[in-house]
Formats: C-alpha cells, structure tokens, sequence
C-alpha cells in the first residue's frame, strides 16, 4: 500500500492536492506546512522541495519514492495514479477527458492565475493603505477575454445537458479552474456579475463537500522545519499577500 504524504496547509495553493485527495477518498497524511517565517527554506524542506515553495507530496510504494511539486501537477499526479477512470469519479475516463484535464488546467495557470491573484489583492487581500485600485482594474479587464471563454464553454455544455467543463460529471479539470477562479470572486461586483455561468458553476464546485472538508485542514501539526511547532497556518490571505509583495511585477 502506498504511503502518499500532502504538504503545506490548505490556505495556500496546496488546496489543489488537498481538495484532490479528498474528492478521491485517499488515504494520505497531511503535514500543514507553513509558507510564513521561512519554514520551507531549511535544509530539512529543502530536502523534499529544493525550490521551497509548497505544495509538495511525496508518495512511497513498491520500493521508491516519488516526489510531485507544484500544484497543479500534484493534482493531476493523484487524479491520474488514484482516481479509477471509471466515468464516475474526477479523474479522466478517457482520452479526450484526459486532454481537457490537461488543456484547462494549464490554461488556468497562464491566462488566469497572475491577474487573479492581483485582483484578490488590491480589492481584499492588501491592507486598504496598499491596495492600488488601478492594478485590480487593469488585471480585471485582462480577465474578461478568458473569463469570456469559460463562459461561452459553460453554455456550450449547458447546452449539451452538463453543468461542468469536461463530460457531465465535476472532473480533475473543474477543480484545477476552480481552484484558481474561486480568487476572482473578490474583484469587482459589476466585472464579476458579467459572467453568470462561471459564477453559478463556481459556486458548486466550492459547495462540494470534498473542498470544504480540505478547507479544514489548515491547523499546523509539524512543520518540516527541525524548530518548534508554529501556530496556526496563516489565513490565504495572509499567505497570498506575501506571495504578492515578493512578485510585484506581477500585480
């Protein structure tokens, strides 16, 4: 039996794996690896994820290790090696799903995730006296052209009878979307009202009882640190204004 490990708490992007395992009923332990107070920069994290930055798994079974950074690939790694392709559960069926998995979440983190995570900051995350109300603007108008893909994709599936973006069942692919969009939720009401089917789908996906039971499992047990324990993870948007300030020249 493989001995699958998640690291990193579930206010931050390992929400993805953490969401994943759970729609998928793994059997994994979760270390909640703190982002803040260089908790993922010391020798012993550095081990596991040279880049320190979580999310990170490792996964042992029949002898070896596999280590999975990233956290879309993480996602996709468990989608992939637990799911059982059985059109029932989230992970691909077939190829063509397997190929929409792979088109939608690489999609989410090019056209998506920068300008996502701009808006979040400058509408919600920042404090006030940070915030630049021009930067959520601009990142929101460079939102619309792929926000207006998965809108006209949602209605082509509506159309087709299904409320999700790959077959008619919520798959791997909705959650990688998701998982990113769910940012997008804070930008500007008269922006975000413009795209009701991504709204409404939204707001099922994050209804599911898989991503709130990984919203729960945010309490900092062991950081992989060598130091003692910390306290609670930090709140997302604690964690996601960080990230911000070190990457600017995105926002």
């Amino acid at each position: 039996m493989n001995q699958l490990t998640i690291y990193g708490t579930s206010a931050s992007r390992a929400i993805r794996p953490l969401w994943t395992a759970c729609e998928l009923a793994i059997d994994f332990q979760h270390l909640p690896q703190p982002y803040h107070g260089g908790a993922t920069r010391n020798p012993a994290f550095l081990a596991i994820n040279p880049n320190g930055h979580i999310p990170v798994l490792t996964d042992f079974g029949d002898g070896e290790t596999i280590t999975v950074w990233e956290s879309m690939a993480c996602s996709l790694y468990l989608s992939q090696t637990y799911g059982k392709a059985d059109g029932v559960d989230l992970s691909p069926a077939n190829r063509a799903e397997h190929a929409q998995a792979l088109r939608w979440a690489f999609w989410t983190v090019t056209e998506i995730e920068v300008d996502a995570l701009s808006s979040l900051m400058h509408r919600k995350a920042m404090p006030e006296a940070e915030r630049r109300i021009a930067l959520a603007e601009a990142a929101e108008k460079r939102l619309s052209a792929p926000l207006s893909v998965l809108e006209q994709h949602l209605s082509s599936q509506k159309a087709c009878g299904s409320s999700y973006i790959s077959g008619s069942r919520f798959t791997i692919a909705d959650l990688c979307v998701a998982s990113v969009l769910s940012w997008v939720r804070f930008a500007d009401h008269e922006f975000w009202k413009a795209f009701r089917k991504c709204q409404a789908w939204l707001g099922e996906c994050l209804g599911r009882i898989a991503y709130k039971r990984a919203q729960s499992l945010g309490v900092v047990e062991r950081p992989i640190s060598g130091q003692p324990d910390l306290e609670v993870a930090e709140p997302l948007f604690a964690i996601v204004s960080k990230l911000c300030r070190l990457s600017l020249k995105f926002c």
